[in-house]
Formats: structure tokens, sequence, C-alpha cells
């Protein structure tokens, strides 16, 4: 079956799809996205989604292509028409079309607005939630507004090389005072030795992540301790267990950063634990 795009108000086959070549998401990366997961099709944490996609556009000053309601329509219907059960709905907004000028266009340029959907094998995600994944580390070299979620990820994508090329699923960005801040397309936490699970606290250096937001509900919920701040790479070295948390990945254990294990070596029991009931917690709507 041929996938199906919404793209500027019509319904397309996605390899018939096209923008502009003065849309300013391909001219500058001028854009911001959300990516939502579908489950058992539902749709996870929707609300959370579109009200962080509206406080990025509000941050870069485009306008929004849809209300909320409007947008969720189209969520739906693209869900439909790809016979999606299980999978992922992208969005993506760009300040739109217009002569190059680094400047923005006047505001009768309407944004830009693509949505996609992706059908994807859950027993995937739980097999490798069942393995442990492996991080590496790198630099962070990433803009001072993290927390807007744009579509100018390079410093991402070299980061997600980087772990390719050395046999790691995902990366950890370390600030220059040797912090963790996050992953390239994940928020990191870890156990430490007393117990508490631990994330960095929410600031311009990260994304502030809806599948966090929705697990910190879900520690709260099961009188777990938790702390937001900052934690070393050598605490993260130290600790019990580490985990990674995402739209595309729930809660998935951490056994090895930089090659080194964590814990045993082996996905730790709390992780695992706090990802088997996270769809019990987190919002489905239809």
């Amino acid at each position: 079956m041929s996938r199906i795009a919404y793209v500027n108000g019509q319904y397309v086959i996605q390899r018939d799809a096209n923008v502009s070549i003065q849309d300013r998401g391909y001219q500058f990366g001028d854009g911001v996205y959300e990516v939502c997961e579908i489950f058992r099709g539902a749709l996870i944490d929707e609300a959370r989604h579109l009200d962080r996609l509206a406080r990025s556009l509000e941050e870069l000053r485009i306008g929004a292509p849809l209300g909320k309601g409007a947008l969720g329509v189209v969520l739906r219907e693209i869900i439909a028409r790809n016979k999606v059960a299980n999978g992922y709905v992208y969005i993506q907004v760009t300040r739109g079309a217009a002569p190059r000028d680094h400047a923005f266009p006047p505001s009768s340029v309407r944004s830009s607005l693509i949505v996609t959907a992706r059908q994807i094998d859950p027993e995937k995600g739980e097999a490798a939630a069942r393995k442990g994944i492996s991080v590496v580390t790198t630099p962070d070299l990433r803009w001072k507004r993290v927390d807007i979620k744009t579509i100018s990820l390079i410093p991402n994508c070299l980061a997600r090389q980087a772990a390719k090329e050395g046999g790691a699923q995902e990366a950890w960005f370390i600030d220059s005072d040797g912090m963790v801040v996050e992953g390239a397309a994940s928020n990191a936490w870890i156990i430490d030795r007393s117990g508490a699970i631990v994330t960095r606290q929410l600031d311009s250096s990260v994304l502030r992540g809806i599948t966090r937001t929705t697990l910190i509900d879900i520690i709260a919920a099961q009188g777990l301790t938790l702390e937001e701040r900052k934690f070393s790479l050598e605490e993260a070295f130290s600790a019990q267990e580490a985990f990674i948390t995402g739209a595309t990945t729930l809660v998935t254990p951490v056994v090895t950063i930089d090659g080194r294990k964590i814990g045993d070596g082996a996905p730790g029991p709390l992780a695992q634990r706090l990802r088997s009931i996270f769809h019990d917690t987190a919002a489905r709507t239809f």
C-alpha cells in the first residue's frame, strides 16, 4: 500500500509529495516538528505533544498552520489512511516558502504543514529493551535553545552517526563541565547509588520530553524518589542503572556507556518496570 502524506491542505501519495524549493525549512532549517506515538490505534499523550508544538511555534514566531482541533482531525485521517495501528505520526511546520532572505518573510506568507505516519513492529522495541542499548558520549555543540523542537538537527545527526560507527544505539551530549545533558534523540536518566531516579532539570539546554513528563507522573504515582538535577559522566558510570526516554523509545535501559558496563551490564529492573507500566498512565486518545 502506498503511504499517504498530508501536505499543505492535500492528502497525497507520499512518493508524489513535494514542497517548494524556497521553503524555509529546506533553505534554513526554519521550522519545528513533533513525533507522537501510535499505540494500539491510539495517539499517546497527544495533548502534551500539541502543546509543545504550539510552544515551539510561539518561540520562533511561526504562525500555526491549523488550530489544534483541525490538526487533530488531520492526524487521525493520516493514521486511518495509512492503516497504522502501532507506529508514529510526524508533524512538521516551517515558516513557509518565500524568496531566500535570512529575515522573516511578510506575515502574508503562510506556514507549511506536513504530516506523515509510519507503521512499526512493537516487538523490535521490546527486544531492544530486553537486551538494553549502548551509548557513546560526545561534546554538546548544539545551539543554546534546545528546548525548542526545531528541525535543525545537524549536531544530533553527527552524534547518532558517531554512535552507529561505535556500535551503539544512542549518543549522550556532555557539556563543558563534564555533565550529561541528554541524548541525541532522547532524554538521559540514571538511578544513582542511593536509588534515586535522576534526570537533568529543564532549562534551555534540554528538550522538554513528553515521555519524560509522563514518566515523572509515573514516578510520583509509584512513590519513587526523583531528582531533577545535573549529573556527571562519572556518576553515570557508577550508577545502578541508566536509561533513555523518548516517543520512539519509551523507557529503554542503557547497559553500557562508552564501552563501560552500567551496573551488572544487563537491563536494570527498575527501568524495565517503568517501561512495563508506561502505557497504563500515558494519555490515549482515539
